[in-house]
């Protein structure tokens, strides 16, 4: 994993994601997960793209169950998009570069 993402737990996730001062990409996942392995680069491509624009963050659902269960994660990969502590967009499975950046352009505005 590049510098650029960060890990985040139950402990960290008010700090690291809510009381962030830019959006936060959040991407749950699992270990067993293949989608998740999927997923994975591209979430790491768009959070060296966008290092200093947004915030990216990976919470491991098998480590860290409270979180999930707090925004609804029925199915991995879900990205959710923080902006000012709130989530604001969801993408469930998945989802092409080009969608991740569409989504994220238009929240930055």
């Amino acid at each position: 994993m590049n510098n650029n993402v960060v890990n985040v737990s139950d402990n960290t996730f008010t700090q690291e994601v809510l009381n962030a001062e830019q959006p936060v990409l959040v991407d749950f996942w699992a270990a067993w997960c293949g989608p998740c392995k999927m997923i994975a680069p591209v979430v790491e491509e768009i959070a060296v793209e966008y290092a200093g624009k947004i915030k990216v963050a990976k919470v491991n659902v098998d480590q860290n169950r409270l979180t999930p269960s707090q925004y609804g994660i029925m199915g991995i990969p879900t990205l959710i998009l923080f902006k000012n502590g709130q989530p604001v967009e969801r993408v469930i499975g998945y989802t092409g570069k080009a969608q991740l950046k569409r989504i994220i352009d238009q929240n930055l505005v």
